[in-house]
């Protein structure tokens, strides 16, 4: 793994742990963060207004490198697991209720994730498709099982 680079912020090298989830940039920090977020453009709208050359096309509105970095790669679910979601009864009911699929809405729409995902895992509802997904993609360990 690398080590980190440099702060687009502050500039201090070493320590940009962490990036942008809209435009990639590097930051170290919470204020720094918040000093990127005031004016943070995202790519695309870079890239439009001729600032930055066009990245290579992704297979969809969202390239791993716009998600994931190099810190957050150990956390990725590979695919095979996150296709066990689809293959999910237990999954699919729960989204037949709308109240669940309009919170997933409104996660999707906000601009604050993380501050709306602690709101939300308040609520049973949320709580209980959380809990699915991560049963499907990390299954318990079996405990106090006999062997046969």
């Amino acid at each position: 793994m690398r080590a980190p680079g440099p702060c687009a912020e502050c500039g201090e090298r070493g320590a940009a742990r962490y990036r942008c989830p809209r435009c990639s940039t590097a930051y170290c920090s919470v204020p720094c963060c918040r000093t990127h977020r005031e004016r943070c453009q995202p790519r695309r709208e870079r890239e439009a207004a001729g600032q930055d050359p066009p990245a290579a096309p992704s297979h969809g509105p969202w390239s791993l490198e716009d998600i994931l970095s190099e810190e957050d790669e150990q956390d990725r679910v590979p695919l095979q697991k996150l296709k066990l979601l689809g293959e999910s009864e237990e999954l699919r009911d729960l989204l037949l209720n709308p109240h669940l699929r309009q919170l997933l809405l409104t996660l999707d729409q906000a601009q604050d994730k993380s501050s709306l995902m602690r709101k939300l895992m308040q609520e049973p509802l949320f709580v209980e498709f959380a809990d699915c997904c991560l049963g499907i993609v990390e299954p318990p360990e079996k405990e106090n099982v006999l062997p046969e």
